[in-house]
């Protein structure tokens, strides 16, 4: 890991969303600022979970508390990320990847 400067991480944020068949929408699992933060982009690394640099987004999705649902106003933009992470998982599939 390389060494990051103190400030960059106290500012960092991280979202972490997940959706199950037969939910209403996709919820936030986690979120939070500075060493949370990098303990959850860590932990999708991890699992191989995709992590998308949207900083727009993320603060977007800071003001949802973990367990909510997200707002009808982020549908369009989630589902157009969702579509673009799938089109790069089938591509790294079809490479012989993952």
């Amino acid at each position: 890991m390389t060494e990051r400067d103190p400030q960059d991480i106290q500012r960092r944020r991280a979202v972490a969303l997940t959706y199950r068949d037969g939910e209403p929408a996709p919820r936030v699992l986690a979120r939070g600022y500075g060493e949370l933060a990098e303990r959850i982009i860590a932990e999708a690394h991890r699992h191989q979970v995709f992590v998308h640099d949207a900083p727009e987004l993320v603060a977007l999705l800071m003001q949802l508390d973990v367990d909510a649902c997200l707002p009808p106003s982020l549908y369009q933009v989630i589902a157009e990320l969702l579509v673009w992470v799938r089109d790069l998982e089938d591509r790294e599939t079809a490479r012989g990847g993952r």
